[in-house]
C-alpha cells in the first residue's frame, strides 16, 4: 500500500515536471516570437531614421555649403619708422596685448640732429629768398641799361657820321679855296715877274714892284694856309671815320642787349628754382623732425613689440604690430565644386570654436583665383607632373553689424562657416 502511494506521488511529480517543461517551452517560444517582432520593428525604425537622415542631409547639402577650413582674418598693421634715429622714449602703455587708440603717441626718437637740419634749411631759405629778390630786381635794370647802351651807341654813330660828313664838306670847301688861292697866287706871281722886269728897266718905281711882291708873297702864304687846312681836314676826316668805326663796334656790342636780358631772366629763374628747392628742403626737414614722434596709425591690440629705449632703428624697420580688432572678416577656403551656386550677399552662419557660439554674416566677395596661385611657388601643370586635385578658393565672409559688438574675435581663430546657397 505504501509503495503504491509512493508510485503515485512520483508519477504526479513527473507529470508536473513535464507540464512545467512544456509551459516553459511555450513561454520561451512566445518570448522569442515577441523579440523577433521587436527586432523587426527596430530595424524598420532604424531604416526609417537612416532614410530620413539621408533625405535631410541630401536636402541640406543642396541648400547649404559647409567647410571647416576657415579662420578669422584681419589686418596686421606693422608700425615702422621713416627715418633713422635712437629711441629715447616709449609710451608705458605700449606693450604686447595692450589696446591703443588711433593717434596715440607710441615712441619718440632723438630730435636734435633733425632740429639742426631744420635750422640749416631755414638759413638756406633766407639766402635763397634774398638771391631770388636780387635777381628779380636786376632784370629791369639790365633791360634798361642794355637797351639804353644800344640806343646811345646808335645815336653816337649818327652823330659821328654827321661829323664825318661835315668834315668832308669842309675838305671840299678847303680844296676849292686852295684852287682859288692858287689861281690868285699864280696871277700875283706873274705880275711880280712882269713888274720885276719893268723895275729892272727902270720903267716903274721900286715901290710898285714891292707892292706886287708883297701881294704875291701874301697869296703864296694863303696857298700854304689852304694846303694846311686841307691836311687838317683830311686828318679830322680820318679821326671821324675812326669814331664811326668805334661807334659801330659799340652798336655791335650793344646788340647783345636781348642776350643780356635773357641771361638776367635765366639767373632770375635759377634763383626762383633755388628758392623752391630751399622751401622743399625746409619742408623735408620739418617732416623729418615730425617723424621723430611715431603715432598709432589705427586703433587695435599691440603684438610683436621688438623696440626698446636706446635702440638704434633704421627706416622701414618694423617696431611693433597693431591688430585692428574692429575690422575682421572670415576667410573660408571652399572647394571649387562648392562654388557653383555661391554668390555675394548670401547669408552665412559662422560657428566659432573658441566661444562655441554662432555668428551671422554674409558672403562679401568671391576670389579671383585659387589659393595656391597666390603662393610663393604656384603650381605649374605644364611640367608633366600634373595630378588633378580639387582646388580651394578663399571666399571672404563679413560679419553682420553688431554681431561682434564686444570685439572678441581675433585673427587666426578657427571657424566653421555654413553658407545658405538657396
Amino acid at each position: 500500500m505504501t509503495e503504491t502511494v509512493d508510485q503515485d506521488v512520483t508519477d504526479r511529480d513527473e507529470v508536473r515536471t513535464i507540464v512545467a517543461e512544456e509551459a516553459g517551452r511555450k513561454e520561451e517560444f512566445n518570448r522569442k516570437d515577441r523579440r523577433s517582432k521587436w527586432s523587426r520593428w527596430i530595424v524598420l525604425f532604424v531604416f526609417a531614421m537612416v532614410l530620413t537622415a539621408g533625405t535631410l542631409w541630401w536636402l541640406h547639402s543642396q541648400n547649404y555649403e559647409f567647410t571647416d577650413d576657415a579662420q578669422v582674418d584681419g589686418h596686421l598693421d606693422v608700425v615702422s619708422t621713416r627715418i633713422n634715429g635712437t629711441v629715447t622714449y616709449i609710451n608705458p602703455q605700449v606693450e604686447n596685448n595692450q589696446f591703443v587708440k588711433q593717434g596715440a603717441l607710441l615712441l619718440e626718437l632723438d630730435p636734435r640732429d633733425y632740429e639742426a637740419e631744420l635750422e640749416h634749411a631755414k638759413a638756406n631759405l633766407a639766402t635763397a629768398t634774398a638771391d631770388e629778390h636780387s635777381a628779380l630786381s636786376n632784370v629791369p635794370v639790365v633791360n634798361a641799361s642794355a637797351f639804353g647802351q644800344f640806343h646811345a651807341a646808335e645815336a653816337a654813330k649818327e652823330q659821328a657820321l654827321a661829323g664825318l660828313e661835315s668834315e668832308q664838306a669842309n675838305l671840299v670847301a678847303a680844296q676849292h679855296k686852295l684852287e682859288q688861292d692858287e689861281a690868285v697866287y699864280a696871277r700875283a706871281e706873274r705880275d711880280r715877274v712882269r713888274y720885276l722886269a719893268l723895275v729892272e728897266k727902270h720903267e716903274i718905281s721900286r715901290s710898285d714892284y714891292d707892292a706886287r711882291e708883297t701881294e704875291a708873297a701874301a697869296d703864296a702864304q694863303g696857298v700854304e694856309t689852304d694846303r694846311a687846312a686841307i691836311a687838317s681836314a683830311e686828318q679830322r676826316i680820318a679821326e671821324r671815320r675812326n669814331v664811326v668805326v668805334q661807334r659801330q663796334a659799340e652798336i655791335e656790342a650793344a646788340r647783345s642787349a636781348p642776350q643780356q636780358v635773357t641771361d638776367a631772366r635765366a639767373k632770375s629763374e635759377s634763383a626762383s628754382g633755388h628758392l623752391k628747392q630751399a622751401r622743399a628742403d625746409l619742408r623735408s626737414a620739418q617732416l623729418n623732425l615730425s617723424y621723430t614722434k611715431i603715432y598709432a596709425p589705427v586703433s587695435g591690440i599691440i603684438g610683436r613689440k621688438t623696440v626698446e629705449v636706446g635702440h638704434r632703428i633704421q627706416p622701414g624697420q618694423g617696431l611693433l604690430v597693431i591688430v585692428p580688432v574692429d575690422d575682421v572678416w572670415i576667410t573660408a577656403n571652399f572647394k571649387e565644386v562648392q562654388l557653383k551656386r555661391m554668390q555675394p550677399g548670401q547669408p552665412v552662419t559662422i560657428h566659432v570654436d573658441t566661444f562655441g557660439r554662432d555668428y551671422k554674416g554674409h558672403v562679401e566677395s568671391l576670389p579671383g583665383a585659387a589659393g595656391p596661385l597666390f603662393s610663393l611657388f604656384p603650381p605649374e601643370n605644364a611640367t608633366g607632373n600634373y595630378v588633378k586635385v580639387v582646388q580651394r578658393f578663399p571666399v571672404r565672409i563679413r560679419l553682420n553689424k553688431s554681431e561682434d559688438a564686444e570685439r572678441r574675435l581675433r585673427p587666426g581663430m578657427s571657424v566653421e562657416p555654413t553658407v545658405k546657397v538657396r
